[in-house]
């Protein structure tokens, strides 16, 4: 816990170095903390699960949600198999979240219900590093197989700068088809529409129960900024906090900035509360 509240990060990076692009092991060398990768990742690349663990005790951090990627066209491949020694050390503290590319993964709905049965607590996509859309008819029976589940779809919804990025396939106006389609379908805008659509996720969360922002890669005294046309404690009831770790400075600090926005009762709901209702197999209360 955090201050004596519950915290969730729902978007935390703990790849095997070697399996991506230089350019990623630059922006997490940039906008971490300094020292943390040698900290961290062993010699041969690897996080270390006990030393993770203690980072994120450390910073108060109750569940960390540990992303996936298949994106060799950008960032490279971080495989979903190497979430899991993490995951095994702390199944309390960490979780995974599975991924898949319509480009690398045939059939799309054998490739989901595996990574599910691993213990994925979601499924998150990557238009912009993995070159498609998310209205493209060959996803759906990845989402039917979440819907019928009850597991989330998170979807990137922001731009990247990394080589290879394709931004234009970031746009929320894709996902409306794909809600419209999966009423019951909980849809995760993560880093809630950074760069240019801001308004356009916001509106989406805020017009239909299902849709959620979350507040990766976002620095929190920019939030009134980001979302000046809304309601910022109406908005933040449909919010939740991730921070694109490592390259954030602390989660701790983050958390407690985003903390300092909202009433307390809006914030416990962002720090936690929301990703307890969304993501599958999160405990529904932490001990106090």
């Amino acid at each position: 816990m955090l201050d004596g509240t519950p915290l969730i990060d729902a978007h935390v990076h703990v790849p095997v170095l070697g399996t991506l692009k230089p350019a990623w092991l630059r922006w997490a060398r940039d906008f971490g903390p300094e020292g943390l990768i040698e900290d961290v990742w062993d010699a041969g690349g690897r996080p270390r699960p006990a030393r993770l663990d203690e980072v994120f005790a450390a910073q108060g951090v109750d569940v960390a949600l540990l992303l996936c990627e298949y994106s060799p066209k950008a960032t490279g491949t971080q495989a979903f198999e190497d979430l899991l020694p993490i995951v095994e050390h702390n199944p309390s503290r960490f979780r995974p979240v599975a991924n898949v590319n319509p480009h690398l993964h045939f059939p799309l709905a054998a490739e989901v219900r595996r990574q599910l049965a691993l213990g994925a607590a979601a499924l998150k996509l990557h238009p912009v590093h993995g070159g498609f859309r998310c209205d493209d008819a060959a996803l759906y029976p990845a989402y039917q197989v979440l819907e019928e589940q009850g597991v989330p779809l998170v979807v990137h919804c922001g731009t990247s700068t990394f080589p290879g990025s394709a931004n234009e396939n970031a746009d929320p106006a894709f996902l409306i088809p794909v809600v419209r389609d999966f009423p019951g379908l909980d849809v995760v805008l993560a880093h809630g529409g950074r760069g240019w659509w801001y308004d356009a996720a916001a509106f989406l969360a805020l017009s239909n129960e299902t849709v959620w922002l979350e507040l990766s890669g976002l620095p929190p005294k920019r939030l009134p900024e980001y979302y000046a046309r809304f309601d910022l404690a109406r908005l933040a009831g449909k919010c939740i906090f991730g921070t694109d770790w490592p390259g954030v400075p602390g989660t701790a600090a983050n958390a407690r900035a985003v903390a300092g926005l909202l009433p307390d009762e809006v914030a416990a709901a962002v720090l936690a509360g929301n990703a307890m209702k969304v993501y599958a197999g999160l405990p529904r209360q932490f001990p106090s």
